[in-house]
């Protein structure tokens, strides 16, 4: 028996302004969307060009205040083959939160305040 990762989500407070980071700052684009026939919830997947893993965004209308993100130990990761570039572009966006330079690798947050883990490609 095998298995594979499909997506992983996030739960968002604005969806559009999610998208559009994501959009941004990872060049994510909104591979489908699945809106409720009530309007309760709106699910956006995101996928970098490629396929394969996909981001789902959640947008829950009943939803009241901020979602409780831990200490943002729990973090997406993400590779790209020019760090210092990314690393440029993050910065001029205003959303690296933490960087480790001893390891080379940097995080940038997201509208909601979720982390992303940047690292150089292997």
């Amino acid at each position: 028996m095998s298995f594979q990762f499909v997506h992983s989500n996030r739960n968002v407070a604005n969806l559009e302004k999610s998208v559009a980071f994501y959009k941004e700052a990872l060049d994510l684009v909104e591979t489908r969307r699945k809106e409720a026939e009530d309007g309760s919830f709106v699910l956006a997947f995101l996928s970098a060009q490629g396929g394969g893993f996909e981001l789902e965004l959640t947008w829950l209308r009943d939803w009241k205040g901020d979602y409780d993100l831990g200490d943002n130990e729990l973090h997406l990761a993400v590779s790209t083959p020019d760090l210092q570039a990314a690393f440029a572009k993050h910065k001029a966006m205003d959303c690296v939160c933490y960087e480790n330079t001893d390891m080379g690798i940097y995080f940038i947050s997201d509208p909601d305040g979720y982390w992303i883990e940047i690292v150089p490609q292997k």
